[in-house]
């Protein structure tokens, strides 16, 4: 098959590799009928992700059709179209139990295109297949099951969750990059007084708007007005940079929770000296995708705006072309990149 690889810092490249199959009882194989490029893919071509090997299948996002399963899989049979969860969970170990699929201390975790060869191919062997994939209905079209993989999960159990959004808050979202703008949109069903947006592109906040977002804005006025008045009840880190994170702190209120979803390669300076009196709660999480289900059921009902994040859509065999859209977002307007089987 054909998948892309890895090859170390700045160096990937579409290549001919082998079939997977299944290694373990609890496997499954799945055609890839469509995957995306993810900010966590950047920082693996960036060099930020050390445990990421050369020679692997880079991509943790897909859906597809069952093609084979192991002995052990008892509820998934091949032709049966399903989302491939980015997390993989063994179902058994006490994290898992809790739903918080990506702590699982069975083998699961984040695998795909980080321990092991993952979605950015023709075919994919996914771990743990009961637990880590889940049925597409027919009335949800594959481009946005796609994004249920990940970004909105992200953005509800990282952001929305851990945050705490309630009726009444002010929520700053600091980037307005897929998961940003997946935030805007899932914070908007919790019914906050106000949801403010601050990116440095205007292709971005122009998104944020059409996401649901009462006001779209680069740093500067807005943010100095929360930070010498009341702040911002919740304010969510979906820029992955580190001043993103100070934003964040400036932004806040006395009370106020900051829940950092942005993936960020280097270390980030924490002003205690400022936070320290402030009675501030700071979240971090990796996504556990157990929230796949309930996101599934409103965008089958049409209660979030999933298909905006669609930007742009290519082939399976462009995926090299795919990062460099995605990688330069700000000029070529790119939220999420969709390749398809074709």
């Amino acid at each position: 098959m054909r998948a892309l690889v890895y090859h170390g810092p700045g160096h990937i490249s579409w290549d001919t590799v082998p079939d997977p199959t299944t290694q373990e009882a609890t496997d499954a194989v799945v055609r890839v009928d469509a995957t995306t490029v993810c900010g966590s893919d950047l920082h693996i071509l960036q060099g930020d992700l050390p445990e990421v090997k050369p020679g692997t299948v880079l991509g943790h996002e897909a859906v597809g059709e069952v093609v084979e399963v192991g002995r052990d899989v008892h509820d998934l049979l091949p032709g049966q179209e399903v989302i491939v969860s980015s997390v993989s969970a063994c179902g058994r170990c006490q994290a898992c139990r809790e739903r918080r699929h990506g702590q699982c201390r069975g083998g699961g975790g984040w695998l795909l295109g980080n321990r092991i060869d993952g979605a950015q191919a023709e075919f994919v062997r996914v771990p743990f297949a009961d637990h880590s994939t889940h049925r597409r209905p027919p009335a949800v079209p594959p481009d946005q099951a796609l994004l249920l993989a990940e970004v909105f999960p992200t953005a509800y159990e990282v952001g929305v969750r851990n945050g705490n959004v309630g009726p009444g808050d002010t929520v700053v979202v600091v980037g307005a990059g897929p998961v940003g703008l997946a935030t805007v949109a899932v914070a908007r069903l919790c019914s906050p007084r106000r949801i403010i947006a601050v990116d440095l592109s205007e292709a971005r906040l122009k998104a944020a708007a059409g996401m649901g977002a009462d006001a779209a804005e680069v740093p500067g006025r807005m943010i100095a007005e929360l930070s010498e008045g009341p702040g911002a009840d919740v304010v969510v880190e979906a820029s992955g940079e580190p001043e993103g994170f100070v934003l964040c702190t400036q932004a806040v209120r006395a009370g106020g929770r900051i829940a950092n979803i942005g993936t960020h390669g280097g270390p980030v300076t924490l002003h205690l000296e400022s936070l320290w009196r402030k009675n501030v709660t700071i979240s971090t999480g990796q996504v556990d995708t157990s929230s796949i289900p309930w996101l599934l059921e409103l965008v089958r009902f049409g209660r979030l705006p999933v298909a905006r994040l669609v930007t742009h859509t290519l082939g399976l065999d462009r995926m090299e072309q795919a990062y460099e859209i995605f990688s330069q977002g700000a000029a070529t307007g790119a939220l999420k990149v969709v390749l398809r089987r074709e």
